[in-house]
């Protein structure tokens, strides 16, 4: 539930200096420097009073002050009853100084709490402080009626502007902190976002070698146990140790493509086919280069089909399509079956299913099946 327009206080940060430039700031301490100078004045050419008196009113002047500070730092901590006390005070002090004959400390003051009353109190608390310091300073004021009634209307009026004048800027103030903590929020979002990006295609990298390397030493286990001969399990492991050298230089590629810095997708692609007995890869539509997520999707579900095409159907002829559309890229691999490889039960089988999350997280999607003939895996992400 909000305040009332009559109870509610001006918010701190138009109370405060925060929102305040400096060429104002600088403006302000002149200002009350010459308030001040112009107290002081007033006390030493006051023609009734000298001696002692003068140094009375010098010292009711620096009372002032410091009761006008802590007037600041309780109105800026919406403390009510302290402000109004401190108000009371230099009232108080400033019917002293009529009396003691400082009429022009007292006028003043008068002026003073009337205008920051109405700048800094709810309204409902400083109209009666207003109109006290206004009533005291019309019945003291030796103009005409008509220009004292101009000059406290003016005053009034004065107070009420700088009140909107400091809630604007405070308003201000406060949309300028929610959209440096909305900046802040999106650049810690956009961290952690990149993180997640470098931790999946890091993860993806070495899944795949991993896989691969493995598919490679468990053929080497089976050959060892069924007693091949010692060409067959060197060769496995060779392959082996070419893909954990082949992971290394993924990595590398990897790392490079978060930079921005990638081989063409057709050149990887052409690559990646060049390496299995059998595939073809076929490119379509009008090539254009594309955003490096969706392009390193692209590579990665390559590389898990040819991966799970070599653990389920060793032998199996491969087709590769790369379509480019208006609005996507599909991507289709697609083998020709063949009876299950003897490393059909090799890896967690979650390949595909970290392909397809990827895939959804661009906005894209991935299906994965058998056919007429073998196994299809099909990659649709938009560009």
């Amino acid at each position: 539930m909000t305040d009332n327009v009559w109870t509610r206080w001006p918010s701190r940060e138009a109370l405060g200096r925060e929102a305040t430039t400096r060429p104002r700031r600088l403006l302000g301490w002149v200002t009350r420097s010459l308030v001040l100078a112009m107290l002081i004045w007033g006390a030493f050419n006051s023609s009734h009073v000298h001696g002692w008196g003068v140094l009375g009113g010098v010292a009711g002047i620096l009372l002032s002050a410091v009761v006008a500070w802590a007037l600041y730092r309780t109105t800026l901590a919406h403390r009510l009853w302290p402000s109004l006390a401190l108000f009371g005070v230099l009232l108080a002090i400033a019917v002293g100084a009529q009396a003691a004959d400082f009429g022009v400390v007292a006028l003043v003051l008068w002026c003073g709490c009337a205008i920051t009353a109405l700048e800094r109190l709810p309204i409902a608390a400083a109209l009666p402080v207003a109109v006290v310091a206004l009533a005291l300073y019309a019945a003291v004021n030796d103009d005409v009626w008509l220009t004292t009634l101009v000059t406290t209307a003016g005053l009034a009026l004065a107070g009420y502007v700088l009140r909107l004048d400091a809630e604007a800027r405070g308003n201000a103030q406060r949309l300028l902190n929610q959209e440096r903590a909305a900046r802040a929020a999106e650049a810690e979002s956009a961290a952690l976002a990149e993180r997640a990006r470098i931790a999946r295609e890091i993860h993806d990298v070495l899944a795949h070698s991993l896989s691969a390397q493995l598919v490679h030493l468990e053929a080497a286990r089976l050959l060892i146990e069924g007693g091949a001969d010692r060409d067959q399990i060197l060769e496995r492991v060779v392959a082996a140790r070419g893909m954990a050298r082949d992971g290394l230089e993924e990595t590398r590629q990897a790392l490079s493509a978060l930079r921005g810095d990638m081989t063409p997708l057709e050149h990887f692609l052409s690559q990646l086919v060049g390496t299995a007995d059998g595939a073809e890869t076929t490119i379509s539509g009008e090539r254009r280069p594309l955003p490096v997520e969706a392009s390193q999707a692209v590579r990665r579900v390559a590389q898990e089909a040819l991966t799970n095409v070599r653990k389920h159907a060793p032998g199996a002829r491969i087709r590769m399509r790369l379509e480019y559309g208006q609005e996507q890229v599909t991507l289709v691999v697609r083998d020709s079956g063949g009876s299950p490889g003897e490393l059909t039960t090799t890896g967690g089988g979650y390949g595909l299913l970290g392909m397809r999350e990827r895939a959804e997280l661009l906005g894209g999607s991935l299906h994965a099946g058998p056919d007429d003939e073998g196994f299809v895996v099909t990659l649709k992400v938009p560009v």
